[in-house]
């Protein structure tokens, strides 16, 4: 399990503490990441969160996980009231040998995202499955717990007197 710790900004320097960090990142790339052999930033494991759709209707609610690479024995889904977790984990090794040439790239990584769900769920009435790279989670609703419906009047008209 890996933390992200965050530091407080503050306001009146927010640009300047960005533009340092920016300038800190683009040192540490130069200095770790010479020749530009990497890899773009949005494809690196570190700090790596899968992005998610969630979806509901009368009946479920459905979140769908974008997740390449991670085998479903890796993912762990649980439910606990009206919390989803989903975790996992990533580890990946790329070698290329050739005559005079040989590269060996990792990725590895780990992610955690937490769903609050509506209230109307049912943590008992829940499925899963995997079709390549996509976790999509079903959880039924209970039955009959639909939305009330609020009839929106018109306001009535006040009338001012003057005295």
């Amino acid at each position: 399990m890996s933390l992200t710790l965050w530091r407080k900004r503050d306001p009146m320097n927010g640009g300047l503490a960005t533009l340092r960090d920016e300038v800190e990142r683009t040192f540490d790339r130069f200095f770790h990441e010479p020749l530009g052999f990497t890899e773009p930033k949005a494809l690196r494991a570190e700090g790596w969160i899968p992005p998610l759709d969630v979806s509901e209707t009368d009946s479920e609610v459905t979140i769908r996980a974008e997740v390449p690479g991670i085998a479903a024995k890796d993912l762990e889904i649980t439910i606990s009231g009206t919390t989803l977790s989903m975790a996992g984990r990533k580890d990946e090794t790329v070698e290329k040998k050739e005559e005079n040439f040989y590269q060996c790239e990792r990725r590895f990584g780990s992610f955690r995202r937490v769903i609050e769900l509506p209230e109307t769920v049912d943590a008992e009435k829940v499925t899963a499955e995997a079709d390549n790279g996509v976790v999509t989670v079903h959880v039924a609703k209970k039955p009959g717990a639909k939305p009330k419906q609020v009839e929106i009047k018109p306001a009535s008209k006040k009338v001012a007197v003057n005295g």
